[in-house]
């Protein structure tokens, strides 16, 4: 007895549910610590958001976060003026809707200033209130068998069509430590106290390889700090190159990656050099990454199947299917001016400047994604008065054309923008910024497609044989699978019989021999 053995295959995607985004308001006073002096005037307030925790619940997603609040303000001591700081923490909760979501879902999300202004209540309190931007994206995961094929029927008949599926191969989590060595030049006051420190994530980039995968990135440390026993501030910088290798069963150079890079935590110290001054910078940080594969399988999929031997039923299932049409990024050269009108200190030497950025829309166009967005600056510079400092601010617009050929308006589209570098340099009374943003975009779309999920053999006679020949005329719509199929014959038979030279080139009206089958 023939026995019928159904290879299966395992499917697992992913599809874009939907992504929303919500503002947040933050408020709240801090007073000012007794071993600072009293507030005479605030400089810069650096506000940096993060995500916490996050839920995926019933039509929506509940983000937690924190801001952590790096205050440089002007004091006075001694009729003398001076640049401190103070750091704060304050945590914020919001929910996202997304119709459609649940607990089992995977979730990105990300969070950034919006807006955000600082006050003096008095010389020892201070106030914050702004805007955190909270976005997120809900990601429907789902796994599901199908047929691929059928064996052990000898004269099974298969009706394949090639197709491509977007497969999840893995992830990884990388952890990369970034190691920065600063000696302070002889031309630059010892440090006395850190006031600002950033990191800069830059030059990202991920490789596939067999069985493996590389992070990579260079990490551009910024350090603001305050001279020893003096009121002169310095800026210095590294950039330090970091990366890690990990393994992952089933990749190949031939697939495609999406990740995502953050700083986790950083350390910093202040250590002595040969002669016995505060000089060295030693700083550690914990970069994170994720990285996601996916590929584009290549399949021969099941349309139709008989079997000239025995009755089947046939059973089909629809599903929805997350296309990845295509990935790319682009880097956006964004100048911008800022002027000191009459009544603002003039500047003598720009000693920093500081940006980020943030998109404020997306849109598909014919083949490219357009995304606008905002570098928020903050430059930092001397001035020729008792001060000694002062700070201007500036929101500069940007536009960039990201091209993936072949994307239309009705698609997805999830788009992400980094600040590359910034560079703030006087020209006369004017400030000129320049900084380099990469911003990267993937479109995606939502198609159907039925599969042949189960066959079983099934009881019942076949149509009866007989000796004769019928005569077939082809009909429009006809095919000759179609015909091969309603008389329980094969392609093959069909073929060599009428011998046809092209299977596809059947015309209306044209007459076949259909081989000694079934009376139908």
């Amino acid at each position: 007895m023939k026995v019928m053995e159904l290879v299966r295959e395992n499917i697992e995607c992913e599809q874009l549910l939907g992504e929303n985004s919500i503002d947040t308001v933050v408020r709240a006073d801090y007073v000012v610590p007794d071993t600072h002096p009293d507030v005479v005037e605030i400089l810069m307030l650096d506000a940096k958001p993060c995500i916490v925790n996050k839920e995926v619940m019933q039509d929506k997603v509940f983000i937690e976060g924190q801001v952590e609040y790096n205050i440089l303000y002007l004091a006075k001591e001694e009729d003398k003026y001076g640049i401190f700081n103070i750091t704060y923490a304050s945590k914020f909760a919001n929910t996202i809707d997304v119709l459609g979501a649940n607990n089992k879902m995977h979730c990105e999300a990300e969070c950034y200033v919006e807006h955000m202004e600082k006050m003096i209540l008095n010389e020892r309190k201070l106030g914050v209130e702004g805007i955190i931007k909270l976005k997120c994206e809900v990601y429907k995961n789902y796994e599901f068998q199908i047929v691929k094929d059928v064996i052990g029927i000898q004269d099974m008949q298969l009706l394949k069509n090639p197709g491509t599926i977007d497969k999840i191969v893995g992830s990884v989590d990388h952890d990369l430590i970034a190691k920065s060595h600063i000696e302070i030049p002889k031309d630059k006051p010892q440090i006395g106290a850190v006031i600002k420190c950033d990191i800069i994530l830059h030059k990202k980039e991920v490789r596939v390889y067999e069985g493996k995968i590389q992070a990579s990135a260079f990490a551009r440390v910024e350090l603001l700090y305050k001279g020893k026993d003096s009121k002169d501030v310095a800026f210095v910088e590294d950039d330090v190159f970091v990366s890690k290798e990990s393994d992952i069963d089933g990749v190949d150079p031939t697939m495609d990656s999406l990740s995502d890079f953050r700083v986790d935590a950083m350390q910093v110290d202040i250590k002595e050099d040969d002669l016995g001054e505060n000089r060295i910078v030693d700083l550690e940080a914990v970069i994170k990454a994720n990285t996601k594969v996916m590929s584009k399988n290549e399949m021969d999929m099941i349309e139709d199947a008989y079997s000239p031997a025995m009755m089947l039923e046939m059973s089909k299932k629809n599903y929805d299917l997350n296309v990845m049409h295509g990935h790319n990024n682009c880097e956006s050269i964004v100048k911008g001016n800022i002027e000191i009108v009459p009544d603002m200190p003039k500047p003598i030497e720009v000693v920093m400047g500081a940006g980020k950025v943030c998109i404020t829309d997306k849109k598909i166009v014919e083949d490219k994604v357009i995304v606008d967005g905002l570098l928020n600056v903050e430059v930092i510079y001397k001035v020729d008065n008792e001060r000694f400092l002062n700070v201007v601010n500036e929101e500069i617009p940007f536009s960039a054309a990201i091209e993936i050929p072949g994307s239309k308006i009705d698609m997805q589209c999830v788009a992400k923008a980094c600040l590359e570098s910034i560079e703030a340099v006087l020209e006369g009374n004017n400030i000129a910024v320049k900084g380099i943003v990469s911003v990267s975009a993937r479109v995606n779309y939502i198609t159907n497609k039925e599969f042949l999920v189960d066959m079983l053999p099934v009881e019942g006679e076949l149509p009866k044989k007989k000796a004769s020949v019928t005569i077939y005329v082809v009909q429009s719509g006809d095919t000759l699978w179609k015909i091969a199929k309603r008389y329980f014959t094969t392609v093959e038979d069909l073929t060599k019989v009428n011998e046809l030279d092209d299977m596809n080139g059947l015309r209306n009206g044209q007459k076949l021999i259909i081989p000694g089958r079934a009376i139908m």
